[in-house]
C-alpha cells in the first residue's frame, strides 16, 4: 500500500532481460533498512527487491507487468518515482494507492500556465469511465487531482514543487505514463455492476 507521494527520484542503473526483466535502481534510501522482499513502488509499479547493493536495489518484472505499464522502455539513465510502502502511523498525504497499475496513458500536451504547467492525457478506453473532475489519480506513482475529464481525455496541473521532487519535470509530449485509478472508483463501479446483473 502506498499513498502517491513520491520520497525520492531514482535513476536506473542497468537493465537486462533475464527470463523476466530485471532492473537496477540508484535511490538515496538507506538500502541498509531496505528487506529483500519489501515492495517499493516505482514509476507507480509496486516492485519486489530481490537485491541490494550499498546505493541500489534490484527489481524482478514479469512479463504480465511488462504489458500492461511503461517499464518496457526502462533504459540506464531514467529517472523514476520512488515511494517506500506504507507503514502503520504515516503521514496519508496523497490517497490510498496499490501499485498495480492498470494501464499507460499518453500525454498529448505539456503547457505552461503561470508557475504551473498543465499536463493532457489520454486514458485507455476501457479506464476512462473510473477518472472524474477533482477526484484522485495515480500517474507514474504520483497522487493527482484530475482537474478536467472531456471523454477518454483528462488534464492534470502540476505545481512546481511537485515538477521539482518528481521525474514530472522531465515530462514530454508523446510520454507514455503508468496510470492506476482511484481505488475507491474501482470499487464503486464493481458494486453497480453486480446489483445490475443480479
Amino acid at each position: 500500500m502506498f499513498t502517491g507521494i513520491v520520497t525520492d527520484i531514482g535513476t536506473v542503473l542497468e537493465v537486462a532481460q533475464t527470463g523476466d526483466l530485471r532492473a537496477r535502481i540508484r535511490t538515496s534510501y538507506d538500502t541498509g533498512r531496505i528487506d529483500l522482499g519489501a515492495s517499493i513502488a516505482s514509476d507507480g509499479v509496486c516492485l519486489t527487491v530481490v537485491a541490494l547493493g550499498p546505493d541500489w536495489y534490484e527489481v524482478q518484472v514479469s512479463a504480465e507487468t511488462v504489458a500492461k505499464t511503461n517499464l518496457g522502455a526502462w533504459v540506464p539513465g531514467r529517472q523514476v518515482n520512488l515511494e517506500r510502502a506504507l507503514k502503520l502511523g504515516d503521514e496519508l498525504g496523497g490517497h490510498i494507492v496499490t501499485g498495480h497499475v492498470d494501464g499507460v496513458a499518453p500525454v498529448l500536451s505539456v503547457t505552461p500556465e503561470g508557475d504551473s504547467t498543465r499536463i493532457r492525457l489520454r486514458a485507455p478506453d476501457a479506464l476512462a469511465g473510473f477518472i472524474a473532475p477533482k477526484g484522485s489519480v495515480t500517474l507514474n506513482g504520483t497522487s493527482l487531482t484530475v482537474n478536467e475529464v472531456e471523454g477518454a481525455e483528462f488534464g492534470i496541473n502540476l505545481i512546481p514543487h511537485t515538477k521539482q521532487v518528481t521525474n514530472w519535470g522531465r515530462v514530454q509530449t508523446g510520454d507514455l505514463i503508468n496510470l492506476e485509478i482511484d481505488t475507491l472508483a474501482r470499487y464503486v463501479a464493481r458494486l453497480r455492476e453486480w446489483e445490475r446483473d443480479r
